[in-house]
Parts: structure tokens; C-alpha cells; sequence
């Protein structure tokens, strides 16, 4: 009695379930008419899911065990098909000999339920693949954008952290594995587009940042020393006599990563000059202001 199920995907008929899906697997793939263009190769390929189509079941597998190609009127498969002419759908053929016309019992509905390719009969190739992945936009604070760290967003009713390299910026996308939608057994990948929160004490030039800190009177006219707090710890600036109000200072390498060339760029400190209030000062000291201090 000839098995030509098992002959089309190179097993015998004491072929494990494991078995019979590694020989699938690798035949439709040598065979998928997107990939092999060789005459042919479409019918191998439908020849390949008939097979699998029955020996997957266990219920159809049994009732092939016990009747072999009889039940194509001793043919192998694929000529038996051949012969029902060029129009007619194979599932048809299996939904007739192991659904409701021929061998009683077992198989109704059509396609290839048990399929690891998750497909839907011989015309599966034809379909277009169903897009699991999601698009989505996420904001993320200006101080993680600049230095990465972890950001905590949900989607789909479920709350992840995503990594966020240090040095990203407005209008990058991030792929985040397997967060996308679910189906067959398959997830797709999530494609977040960033969007970076402004900061109401920095601003942002390339890979350099720029901040306004307070400077007192006294130390821009006779110079001192002002603490400033930055992204990432406090700095004490070295302030020089006769600061003008606006100059920057340079701090080196404490900007913005460069993600491409991973050197730093710098912090510039610009000085507001904070003036005292007049009602605050000693009397002497404001007589003496108004008689010493330049008129122009």
C-alpha cells in the first residue's frame, strides 16, 4: 500500500509529530513560491501542505495509515489531484475524502488548522502576511533623553520599562521586541517614535546644552565662586570680575551624548546678573552708589 503523504516530505509512516514538522517546515520554505522561482515549484509546494494538511490530524493521519493512497483511487496524491483538473482547490479534495463525502468522520471547514506557518490552506501563500507590529509615540522626559535610562510606558493594558539611550532626540524611532499584537502564536515588535519633553532650564543646541544660572552683583563685579545645579550634579563655577550679564561659561563634556560618534558635547552656563533690592541696602552704602557709581 503506497504512502505518497510521507514519501512528499522524505518520511516513513512511523514518522513522529516532531519529525513530521521539521520536514514541513523546511520544504515549505524550499518551496514557497516567493522564494523559489523554479518551474514547479508552486505544485511541490501545495503537494507539501496536502501532505501536511493530513498527517498533522491525528484523525486524518489514522484514517491514511489505514487505507494509503486507496483513498485516491490508488494515485499518489499530487497526480490524483492533477487529474481533478487545473481549477479545483486541493482543500476541496481533502475537505471531500475526509469530511463529508468518501471516509466518514473527522475533518470539517477547510484550511490548515494545524499549521505552524499559521496559514489558511494551499492558497496561503497568496495572502499577505498579517502585520503584528504597533506604531505609537511616547514622550520622554528632557533629563532621560540626555543621559538614557529606563521610561516606563503602556500600551495594549500592559505597563514595560524600555531602555532609553542617553543622546536621543525628538523624531528618532525605537524598536521594542515582541510588544506588538499577538496572533498564531507570533508577536510583533513595537515602533516607538520620540518625542522629547522641553525643559524650563535648558536648552538644547546640537549636543551642547545651554542654561541660565544666577550670578550675584558682588560676585560678577569682583568675582566668586556660584554654585550651579546640573543634569547630573552640582557644579561650583568660577565666576571672574566684571561678569556681564548674559556671558556664557563653558563647562566641557557635559552636554548631550553624540549617539553616532559617542563624545560629549558641552554645557554652557549663561549669567543673569542678579541685582539686589535697593530698599535692602545700608543708607551709607546707597549714598555712596549714587555718588561713585558711573552716571553712563
Amino acid at each position: 500500500m503506497s504512502n505518497s503523504l510521507y514519501e512528499t516530505l522524505g518520511l516513513t509512516s512511523s514518522a513522529s509529530e516532531s519529525e513530521i514538522k521539521k520536514a514541513y517546515r523546511k520544504l515549505a520554505r524550499q518551496y514557497h513560491p516567493d522564494v523559489n522561482k523554479d518551474a514547479g515549484a508552486e505544485d511541490k509546494f501545495k503537494e507539501v501542505n496536502a501532505a501536511y494538511e493530513v498527517l498533522s490530524d491525528k484523525e486524518k493521519r489514522a484514517k491514511y495509515d489505514q487505507f494509503g493512497d486507496q483513498m485516491f483511487g490508488g494515485q499518489n496524491f499530487h497526480d490524483f489531484a492533477r487529474g481533478q483538473g487545473s481549477n479545483v482547490d486541493l482543500d476541496d479534495i481533502l475537505r471531500n475524502i475526509f469530511g463529508g463525502g468518501g471516509a466518514s468522520g473527522g475533518f470539517s471547514g477547510g484550511g490548515f488548522q494545524g499549521s505552524p506557518f499559521g496559514g489558511g490552506g494551499f492558497n496561503q501563500h497568496r495572502q499577505q502576511p498579517v502585520n503584528l507590529d504597533i506604531e505609537a509615540n511616547v514622550v520622554v522626559p528632557f533629563s532621560v533623553a540626555v543621559l538614557g535610562g529606563k521610561h516606563s510606558v503602556s500600551m495594549q493594558g500592559e505597563s514595560f520599562d524600555i531602555k532609553i539611550p542617553a543622546g536621543i532626540k525628538t523624531g528618532e524611532k525605537m524598536r521594542v521586541r515582541g510588544k506588538g499584537k499577538q496572533a498564531q502564536g507570533r508577536s510583533g515588535d513595537l515602533y516607538l517614535k520620540i518625542d522629547v519633553a522641553p525643559s524650563q532650564d535648558y536648552t538644547r543646541e546640537g549636543d551642547n546644552l545651554v542654561k541660565v544660572f544666577d550670578a550675584p552683583l558682588v560676585a560678577a563685579l569682583f568675582g566668586g565662586k556660584v554654585a550651579v545645579e546640573t543634569l547630573e550634579k552640582e557644579i561650583t563655577l568660577k565666576v571672574p570680575q566684571n561678569t556681564k550679564n548674559g556671558q556664557r561659561f563653558r563647562v566641557k563634556e557635559m552636554g548631550v551624548k553624540n549617539r553616532k560618534t559617542s563624545q560629549r558635547g558641552d554645557l554652557y552656563l549663561k549669567a543673569n546678573i542678579v541685582l539686589p533690592k535697593v530698599d535692602d541696602l545700608d543708607d551709607d552704602l546707597k549714598e555712596l552708589m549714587q555718588t561713585k557709581l558711573p552716571q553712563e
